[in-house]
């Protein structure tokens, strides 16, 4: 089969995971991104040693899609440097949303202006590729996009409503609704021009379709990780049950619900929170009350969190598909989600499915699994099974079968 997808992203979503898996059947034409550590005069960064520099230096120097030959990356470094200073400099949530509208505008224009070479289809996420876009439907080749998230539209009255809910949880204001409603459009004209949209959860398909979006071109396609995972063997120490949560800490996450959870099983339960912390005062303290909270967490240490945990806990107020859960379903534990984490969670099988915004039915599921020891383990067993059929090489199976061509 001839290499015939041009895959542009920012960043280092997922991994790599959908150059990687077309480099290893044969269809990937190019990769476009921003900045990458294995190529250019950016390429000195992957000899860094893991533990040198600065973090942000290090998160550069991570940045290696292994399984991608490197003569078939292209990277805009200076821009990628551009934007990371700006994005620095980022004060509210108007500011991220004004820098994503800029970047993704700038990195389209630069692939675009590159040119597409012969390729037959455009792989790229949603929000970054509106320009490279046209000119490549006007060049005849085939769109898929990516929704990684919600719409933003969503995303956006969905939060809104947890602000209004928890009024001291967030220091920064909210959205412009003018800047908020532009990023809404760019992604609604991705929409209306790509020829398949991948969505990583059925929440994320059914956000499109609540929004009057073009959900006929909708297609779900879960996520995955490789077995690397540390697993757990079903059994627990005596004491407290441990729950782990692990994302950005704040209301999209769903953090208040884990704290009144937390504050509900003081003597049963110990809470550990893993991720960055962008809290005022008054909640983050009272969130330390009764959770330990850890902060960001290196990805190479994240296994010995999911070895402490019994049970994993992501009560999520608007997500894509976390791949907090399916690490720790690899991880054998029982998770406890909303619908709105976008998970591949059976409830009752391999962890709960909780209504979105309920502590206590949150409290309930907890509950069970301390004093059931025989669920706790008959889910730990599933959660490996779900998980050896949530592979990074499957994830390639099922997205390959989902593309045109």
């Amino acid at each position: 089969m001839t290499a015939d997808v041009i895959v542009c992203h920012l960043g280092a979503r997922r991994h790599y995971a959908e150059a990687r898996m077309l480099a290893t059947h044969h269809r990937l034409a190019w990769f476009c991104t921003d900045i990458c550590a294995t190529t250019g005069w950016t390429s000195p960064l992957s000899r860094l040693p893991a533990c040198i520099g600065p973090a942000a230096l290090r998160r550069l120097a991570g940045r290696v899609p292994e399984g991608v030959p490197p003569g078939r990356i292209v990277s805009f470094p200076l821009f990628g440097l551009h934007s990371a200073v700006v994005r620095s400099f980022g004060h509210d949530e108007t500011d991220v949303i004004r820098h994503a509208i800029w970047a993704g505008q700038r990195f389209s224009q630069l692939v675009a202006r590159r040119g597409f070479n012969g390729a037959q289809g455009l792989y790229t996420i949603s929000g970054e590729g509106l320009e490279m876009i046209r000119v490549a439907k006007a060049e005849g080749l085939w769109v898929a996009v990516d929704q990684i998230n919600a719409p933003h539209e969503l995303l956006e009255r969905l939060v809104e409503k947890e602000r209004q809910r928890f009024p001291g949880w967030s220091s920064r204001q909210p959205t412009s609704v003018t800047v908020a409603q532009s990023f809404a459009d760019r992604e609604r004209a991705e929409w209306e021009l790509a020829d398949v949209i991948v969505c990583p959860s059925e929440f994320v398909r059914d956000g499109i379709d609540a929004v009057g979006g073009p959900v006929e071109k909708c297609v779900v396609v879960p996520s995955g990780v490789n077995g690397e995972i540390t697993s757990n063997t079903g059994s627990r120490a005596p004491g407290p049950l441990r729950v782990l949560t692990a994302g950005a800490v704040g209301l999209r996450k769903g953090s208040p619900y884990v704290m009144e959870a937390a504050e509900r099983m003081k003597e049963k339960a110990e809470f550990r929170m893993v991720g960055p912390v962008n809290l005022p005062e008054a909640p983050l303290k009272r969130l330390r009350a009764t959770i330990e909270v850890l902060g960001v967490v290196p990805r190479n240490a994240m296994a010995a969190q999911y070895k402490w945990a019994d049970v994993f806990l992501l009560p999520s107020t608007c997500e894509g598909s976390a791949m907090v859960v399916y690490e720790a379903l690899a991880a054998g534990l029982p998770v406890v989600v909303t619908p709105n984490t976008g998970s591949v969670v059976t409830d009752g099988k391999d962890g709960f499915t909780v209504p979105q915004g309920d502590s206590g039915a949150i409290v309930e599921c907890l509950e069970r699994l301390l004093t059931d020891p025989e669920l706790r383990h008959r889910m730990s067993e599933v959660a490996r099974q779900t998980a050896e059929n949530h592979t990074v090489a499957r994830y390639g199976e099922r997205l390959l079968a989902a593309l045109p061509g």
